[in-house]
């Protein structure tokens, strides 16, 4: 059977649906997994996975709930010796899985996908656990898992086939791709199991091995999938579990000789910083190193006068608030006309002040931020804006029953209105549940105020006038552009995901050319 065969012999592709959380049935099943979850993993110490063995660090660090400052469960600080130990048994792991079979791959994320299935509620209760998503959150990420198995299958498929070239007469000549080599796939805490797997699995679908280090805020929610896809019959060896200190498993790891790519999600500041190192040929080095950085955003929802206000201000709050801001594609600015300005802002404030703070266990629309030193930097930006915009609601202050030593990660949702362009408010990426409203003289003002922006991960853009709509597809910067939606939720194989500027290098994940990233391209020519 070749890849084209097996693929084309695949069900047609459908998103994971999300579970109908108002049903009854379907809330108390996943009450229970948050018991079932401590049950299974509450004070349990949990091993590095280095060369298909579980091994032990130097010492252990805990995972705290940022909603109750509960104490969950502890994972390895790795070593300096244990990272080359890591990258070692990566480069070795791909000697072999560099010649695995493609149809292998495929069948091995296909029977992933499955698993995922089987234990979404469990999967949703550690991650709500470790980094405080209520569970339409956390579902919403669980399910972009399941879709990511099923497409990276398919595209694993696709690219083995390797792509046709302008014939010659007297030549054999073919176009294929080959992996790379060891992959170090560094991820950060909000997305901790779809972001990882994400670059991941762009690793492995391609040929290549991968070194696996999550953030230490949530490495639970990675080591569980990785467990899956061993169950699904990937080699042992082919990714390595690193956990620990970032000055340890950090710099090291994007300057080691024998990584041959870095793919990295997080800050900017970070992001910046993998990128100049990775440019820096070490000694014994035989490549220059490739990099996927996908960096955050400051993204901008437009509202034409024309708009539908009430489904623009509903977009603009889910985008706002979901996940208390915490997320890179985010609307953090709302850029309207001024004929609707004030309309749209009485809107927005209303939705949001309906908004109900709470336990991410109970499903509370808007949780916590992910620890004190969040809170603490999202605070200053929201004094300081006291004194150059006009607050709307919200501020620094929130009462959350029941969130014990956590009640300063609560932050309530907060909006400025008639904010500069060029107030921090408008231009940094806060990362917080914090909302920037600015007035704009007409459409194409509010575009050009969108677009004065470091970052062009996404946004959004509503209007009822197809000449409007046909502008904005024209001349908005960014990676990613909803129009009439919200500028949140991209769903793998269809949204693929990244962005413009400072918000990365465009990779764009859950798309057609994710993969290349992660690929070689060589071509063969044989003499008739």
């Amino acid at each position: 059977m070749t890849p084209s065969t097996l693929l084309h012999g695949l069900l047609p592709f459908e998103h994971e649906p999300y579970f109908n959380f108002a049903d009854p049935a379907v809330a108390a099943a996943q009450k229970a997994a948050y018991a079932k979850a401590r049950a299974d993993y509450a004070g349990k110490t949990f091993p590095l996975l280095m060369d298909g063995k579980k091994v032990q660090g130097d010492g252990t660090f805990t995972v705290t709930n940022p909603a109750t400052g509960e104490k969950l469960w502890s994972f390895q600080n790795a070593t300096a010796a244990q990272l080359n130990e890591a990258v070692a048994a990566a480069n070795k792991a791909f000697e072999g899985w560099r010649f695995s079979d493609p149809l292998q791959r495929a069948a091995i994320f296909l029977r992933a996908a499955q698993l995922v299935r089987a234990r979404r509620m469990e999967l949703n209760a550690v991650m709500s656990l470790e980094n405080g998503k209520n569970w339409a959150e956390a579902d919403g990420e669980i399910a972009e898992c399941v879709d990511h198995f099923e497409v990276f299958a398919r595209e694993t498929l696709k690219w083995a086939e390797g792509k046709p070239v302008y014939p010659m007469s007297d030549e054999h000549v073919t176009t294929v791709y080959e992996p790379l080599g060891v992959v170090a796939v560094i991820s950060p805490w909000n997305y901790p199991s779809a972001i990882p797997l994400g670059m991941s699995l762009g690793a492995l679908a391609a040929g290549n091995t991968v070194v696996w280090k999550p953030a230490s805020e949530t490495p639970l929610s990675s080591w569980l999938l990785i467990r899956l896809l061993f169950e699904a019959g990937l080699p042992r060896d082919t990714i390595q579990f690193l956990t620990g200190a970032d000055d340890v498993l950090g710099d090291p790891l994007v300057d080691h000789k024998d990584v041959r790519m870095v793919a990295f999600t997080g800050s900017r500041e970070i992001g910046c910083r993998i990128y100049e190192r990775a440019a820096k040929v070490q000694p014994g080095q035989k490549f220059l190193k490739r990099v996927i950085a996908e960096m955050g955003g400051k993204d901008p929802t437009v509202v034409c006068a024309d708009a539908d206000l009430d489904a623009a201000a509903a977009g603009i709050v889910a985008a706002t608030y979901g996940y208390s801001g915490q997320k890179c594609s985010a609307c953090s600015r709302v850029v309207a006309e001024e004929s609707i300005y004030d309309a749209l802002l009485e809107k927005v404030k209303t939705l949001t002040e309906a908004l109900k703070l709470g336990l991410p266990e109970d499903n509370a629309a808007v949780g916590p931020v992910i620890h004190a030193g969040s809170a603490d930097r999202i605070r200053q930006y929201i004094e300081n804006g006291k004194k150059t915009a006009r607050l709307v609601t919200g501020g620094t202050e929130a009462q959350v029953q029941g969130s014990g030593e956590a009640q300063a990660n609560y932050i309530p949702p907060t909006i400025f209105a008639d904010v500069d362009a060029k107030d921090p408010l408008f231009q940094e990426e806060i990362f917080g549940p914090v909302l920037a409203f600015a007035k704009a003289k007409d459409w194409r003002h509010a575009i050009d105020l969108a677009n004065d922006s470091d970052y062009g991960l996404t946004a959004a853009f509503y209007s009822r006038d197809p000449h409007k709509l046909a502008e904005a597809r024209r001349l908005m910067h960014v990676g990613n552009l909803y129009l009439n939606r919200k500028c949140t939720g991209a769903l793998s194989g269809t949204h693929a995901f990244g962005g413009y500027g400072m918000s990365g290098t465009n990779a764009k994940v859950g798309g057609p050319d994710y993969l290349f990233w992660f690929l070689q391209t060589k071509t063969v020519a044989q003499k008739y």
